[in-house]
């Protein structure tokens, strides 16, 4: 029983330990985030590298989510006789949730990865290490670009991957079911509003470019020097942000779009 009770004290002890530890260090990447932008070129490296490379696996994920969408929602409408609210439907899903998660999850899988796997071998080649004998802060030379580029480049993915997705959507619905486009285009027009369904999708996909990239770059800079520990690191990243996304899209959602209009 004793054995068991230090076991489990000593993992807990552990938990918070790496808790404090995350804490500390998004603290001290974000007071990096100033200083880095005075080297704003490095900024827009990293952006060309994590949101441009990005673009193909988005764009193909988002019209493949319209085409499904549309056929699914006009099953479902059909039935009730509210076809004509498809192009309303499709376009709250996807600016209000799928879009932003869609996004953020395949950002964790392909950007995510990335991030922590160069961080991981920079320091397995001993190159952070290099930068702190030479009195040149890692966070704001290595990391604080990469976390401003994640920040800037998640919402420009999230609103590209719906504006997509709807199109798709509009092919699907015109060109193969027969709605008439004028409909589905007006009935978008008159039911979504600006500020509160697209402007908070837009919040909710900057808040998970914070948390991926967070994580990301964390687990690279914490990682084992290994190859073992950066392979376990970009496994863990991918998992990390996944849940964390998951669970705070549930919170933004209930703080944006539980009061009525």
């Amino acid at each position: 029983m004793t054995e068991l009770l230090a076991s489990l004290g000593a993992r807990t002890l552990a938990t918070l330990g790496g808790w404090g530890r995350a804490a500390f260090f998004f603290a001290g990447l974000l007071a990096a985030v100033p200083r880095s932008l005075r080297r704003f070129s490095l900024v827009v490296t990293q952006m060309h590298a994590i949101g441009n490379r990005s673009l193909l696996i988005i764009l193909a994920s988002g019209m493949a989510v319209g085409f499904v969408l549309a056929l699914q929602m006009y099953y479902a409408l059909v039935t009730y006789g509210a076809a004509e609210s498809l192009g309303l439907v499709v376009n709250l899903s996807l600016v209000r949730e799928l879009g932003p998660v869609v996004t953020a999850l395949l950002f964790a899988g392909r950007a995510g990865t990335s991030l922590t796997a160069e961080i991981g071998l920079m320091k397995a080649g001993e190159q952070i290490a290099a930068l702190e004998l030479m009195a040149i802060d890692p966070r704001q030379r290595i990391l604080a670009p990469r976390f401003i580029a994640g920040m800037v480049s998640m919402p420009l993915l999230a609103i590209l991957f719906s504006a997509i997705g709807i199109l798709g959507a509009w092919l699907v619905a015109v060109g193969l079911i027969g709605i008439d486009p004028g409909n589905f285009w007006s009935i978008q027009q008159n039911g979504v509003d600006v500020w509160r369904d697209l402007g908070n999708g837009v919040v909710k996909s900057f808040v998970f470019g914070v948390i991926c990239s967070a994580v990301a770059l964390y687990q690279g800079y914490e990682t084992q020097a290994t190859p073992e520990g950066v392979a376990y690191a970009t496994t863990r990243t991918v998992v990390i942000s996944s849940l964390a996304v998951l669970g705070m899209d549930f919170i933004l959602t209930a703080l944006m779009f539980t009061t009525p209009r």
